[in-house]
């Protein structure tokens, strides 16, 4: 038995798909070439299953993900998860929260900083660059066009160069196409 996740959690819950899963001993060609480079090369998931039903569009995607999220250079690793957080807060989506966070958590040592957001949200009590970048991608989450160039400013000011400017905006914006997908193909569950 399981029960739907409600509230934002650093423990990454299951994601249930509404719509069943490929079954990759059964796969197409193109769902097996499409597959061979998964989201953050890591285990098959259940979600990227369900993506691998349109081949073409996970292919595009993954190449996409893992170059927004995983590039050499510009922004830290932390921040650009710290971004797709930031996003998964303002959208909801209560399994990316969970997964980026935990990522997160791994990379910095400490779970302190993603409580706390989980706690107060953009009123989180961080440091000057971690509280620049949350307010920014949580910002551009609620209302794109109100990002203004004071907004970039503040991420200059707490010392952002373009590049990471860029890399924080395009790792949010990723997650809030990404929530939107997760969330009508799927639900975030724990098991009872």
């Amino acid at each position: 038995m399981s029960r739907v996740i409600h509230k934002f959690t650093t423990r990454i819950p299951t994601w249930r798909p509404y719509v069943t899963p490929i079954d990759f001993d059964n796969a197409t060609d193109a769902q097996r070439e499409a597959l061979k480079e998964t989201p953050s090369n890591t285990k098959i998931s259940d979600y990227v299953l369900v993506l691998a039903h349109d081949p073409e569009s996970l292919r595009i995607r993954t190449s996409l993900f893992n170059g927004i999220m995983y590039d050499k250079g510009g922004l830290s690793r932390e921040e650009r998860e710290l971004g797709a957080v930031a996003a998964s807060v303002v959208n909801r989506c209560i399994y990316c929260a969970a997964v980026h966070a935990h990522r997160y958590n791994n990379i910095v040592g400490d779970d302190a900083v993603m409580k706390d957001i989980f706690l107060r949200g953009k009123d989180a009590e961080l440091d000057e660059r971690t509280r620049a970048i949350l307010r920014f991608a949580m910002r551009l989450s609620e209302t794109p066009p109100n990002v203004s160039q004071d907004d970039i400013q503040r991420l200059r000011d707490v010392g952002l160069d373009e590049q990471e400017i860029l890399d924080l905006t395009l790792s949010t914006t990723l997650f809030g196409w990404a929530n939107r997908l997760m969330h009508t193909l799927g639900e975030p569950v724990a098991n009872v």
